[in-house]
């Protein structure tokens, strides 16, 4: 955000509270670096002003920051920075299932629906699935010490599904169940987009209707291309981001994504 922007009054957007907006400019300036660790935020009342908006407004934001372990308020003296929130970026995995099993290692997992039932009509389509068909159906909370961080809602064709039962999900990650019952992975097609939190997804990550989130969606196939797995990611794009590398000799390909520009594609135009 440029400095300019951050000095204007907040704008009364309905739907967006004014806590949450001046939380998001706090915490840009802080990853960005432009509030360093240790430095001390603007007085209560200089926020105020610089923002017109009221203490309590203040208050809320500063709070949630602290929550988040991004300042540290001192009693008399105010409060101050302590950390850009980010970590040093990891290498990336040489394996993609290497990647799950870490992830399903340091997470806990909660289990919020399982069902035999058929999937909507356009994950059907992708799963080859005919109009009725049921699939299993696996909706999972991901978290690290009580804080989500990722909704996974999948769906599995019966036929790979076999075995499969609610309580192994609640300890093993569906990718381990699937090989453990004899799929073999092959490639692996996906989309990642924004989405904004419905009242639904905002309550399921502990964020805000209307926050920012990222959306995955990925499709699994086995070795002989047959789709084994739809699954759906949100995810708070304040906890979360994506890393993927690429190597040189696919950065013309597929591999390296490929922007889709939605509203091109519907006057013709070929994607970026």
């Amino acid at each position: 955000m440029a400095a300019a922007d951050a000095e204007l009054p907040l704008p009364r957007v309905p739907g967006t509270s004014l806590h949450r907006q001046l939380f998001l400019v706090l915490r840009d300036r802080i990853v960005s670096g432009e509030l360093p660790t240790g430095a001390a935020l603007p007085k209560e009342e200089a926020l105020c002003q610089q923002f017109g908006v009221s203490r309590i407004t203040v208050r809320r934001a500063l709070g949630d920051l602290a929550a988040l372990g991004l300042v540290e308020r001192r009693h008399g003296l105010g409060t101050f920075v302590r950390g850009s929130g980010r970590v040093a970026r990891p290498q990336p995995t040489l394996s993609f299932v290497d990647e799950l099993r870490r992830l399903g290692a340091q997470t806990e997992v909660e289990v919020l629906a399982f069902a035999k039932e058929p999937p909507p009509a356009q994950v059907a389509s992708l799963l080859a699935l005919a109009a009725g068909e049921p699939a299993l159906h696996a909706l999972r909370l991901r978290s690290v010490k009580s804080t989500p961080l990722m909704l996974t809602d999948a769906w599995v064709p019966a036929a790979a599904a076999k075995g499969i039962t609610r309580a192994a999900l609640g300890k093993k990650a569906m990718y381990e169940l699937l090989l453990q019952h004899g799929v073999r992975l092959g490639r692996v097609v996906q989309e990642i987009s924004a989405e904004i939190a419905s009242p639904r997804l905002a309550q399921a990550l502990a964020t805000e209707p209307g926050a920012p989130l990222i959306r995955l969606v990925r499709l699994l196939h086995d070795t002989q291309g047959k789709p084994v797995q739809h699954l759906t990611v949100h995810m708070s794009a304040e906890r979360s981001r994506i890393l993927m590398e690429v190597k040189a000799d696919a950065v013309n390909t597929l591999n390296a994504g490929l922007v889709v520009h939605d509203a091109l594609l519907a006057s013709g135009a070929a994607p970026s």
